[in-house]
């Protein structure tokens, strides 16, 4: 069953009332379905619609784009949608390049898509070719993806995005947040290449406050890089036979891999290496090399992925707390209590590094053995079944 495409377009308008006109009049030329979202302008923005066919809701108060666009979620799953189409209201953007957002989406129906726009093109601000390299960098290490446009006001959101997924930000820094946890919970992220229109820097309104966003930006930055480092893994989501997004089992997905008949060699290396990196004392450091080693030994993505997960705190790192104890003691740490876990802290964080050394091996010869050894037997099994019925 072919799972349903309806996307909405949906326009965040704040105080573009001289442009707000010519995008919406261009969109709606192309999708009957949109949605502006007035987020409190007091520019008169949202009246120059009038007779357009379109829908208007409106905050009364400014609240943000990112608020804006958690309305717009709101009201087209009420609707029916299953995507959102966000296009900027200021003119950057041009409304026919949509179509490639909507062709790249009905590929990949559970992906945010993302318009990487052209700046080989006149007046581009020097602001947005560093923004754009500096918010890569910190996606890149935040989640070992490179994304090629992060800041991107052109956008294809799968719904299923916000019922998943709690950002905490509601202006600028939404639209980086929002990708950066995606990945985080097992989204795809692509990006296909748009035109942009800057217009001379005298003629250009821009609401983006440079301190004050500037400095939510940064803080979100801190915010994200930390919880990156922490050695607790996200909540997975994959896309079901339905198309319906649903929380990942990492268990289940290794059967349903295994079932697949697909080469149990290939699925043991997959699920050693998952295993290797999630049990691995290097926060950060590693989701990069098992995405770097995924690539380049052309392993199963969802079996690494999954055998990842298998490596959940708080039993591993346990495991590899008593292993460095017992390594730097010759003896098994066994008081737990304030002073051991909390007081001593430096103490356990390096026997966790230290014992990860010899955990995250074994664990990875131990899954992936066990893993190959079933993807034999159900071979030979799914072989044998096959002559009896011959």
């Amino acid at each position: 069953m072919t799972p349903v495409f309806k996307p909405l377009m949906v326009i965040p308008l704040y105080n573009h009332a001289a442009t707000v006109s010519g995008v919406a009049r261009e969109v709606t030329r192309l999708y009957p379905d949109t949605l502006v979202v007035d987020d409190g302008s007091t520019d008169g923005g949202a009246a120059t619609l009038d007779g357009l066919p379109l829908t208007v809701t409106r905050h009364e108060k400014n609240r943000g784009k990112g608020a804006a666009i958690v309305t717009a979620a709101r009201w087209a799953r009420a609707r029916g949608f299953t995507h959102l189409v966000t296009i900027d209201a200021d003119g950057q953007h041009f409304p026919d390049d949509i179509a490639r957002l909507l062709a790249e989406g009905r590929a990949q129906p559970g992906a945010i898509i993302i318009g990487e726009r052209d700046f080989h093109t006149p007046n581009v601000p020097a602001a947005s070719r560093f923004g754009r390299k500096f918010s890569a960098f910190w996606a890149r290490v935040q989640t070992g993806v490179t994304v090629g446009d992060i800041q991107s006001g052109l956008r294809l959101y799968p719904l299923a995005v916000f019922a998943c997924l709690r950002p905490g930000a509601r202006r600028y820094a939404f639209e980086v947040e929002v990708v950066i946890k995606a990945l985080w919970h097992g989204f795809t992220v692509s990006g296909v290449p748009v035109r942009v229109w800057y217009p001379p820097a005298r003629e250009r309104v821009s609401h983006f406050h440079r301190w004050r966003d500037n400095f939510w930006v940064a803080l979100l930055n801190t915010r994200l890089t930390a919880r990156a480092l922490l050695p607790v893994p996200h909540r997975q989501f994959t896309a079901d036979d339905a198309g319906n997004i649903t929380s990942l089992n990492p268990f289940k997905v290794v059967i349903a891999q295994l079932r697949r008949r697909e080469n149990p060699l290939r699925l043991g290396l997959s699920a050693a290496w998952g295993v290797f990196w999630g049990a691995l004392a290097l926060p950060g450091a590693r989701q990069v090399a098992l995405l770097w080693g995924v690539g380049w030994f052309n392993l199963n993505r969802l079996v690494a992925f999954s055998a990842e997960k298998l490596a959940l705190p708080p039993l591993v790192p346990a495991l590899c707390i008593e292993a460095g104890y017992f390594i730097r003691h010759g003896e098994w740490l066994t008081e737990f209590s304030w002073r051991t876990l909390g007081g001593q802290f430096f103490e356990r964080f390096w026997e966790w590094v230290l014992g990860s050394l010899i955990v995250a091996p074994a664990l990875a010869l131990t899954v992936g053995a066990t893993v190959y050894a079933l993807g034999l037997a159900l071979r030979k099994g799914v072989a044998h079944g096959a002559r009896l019925v011959k």
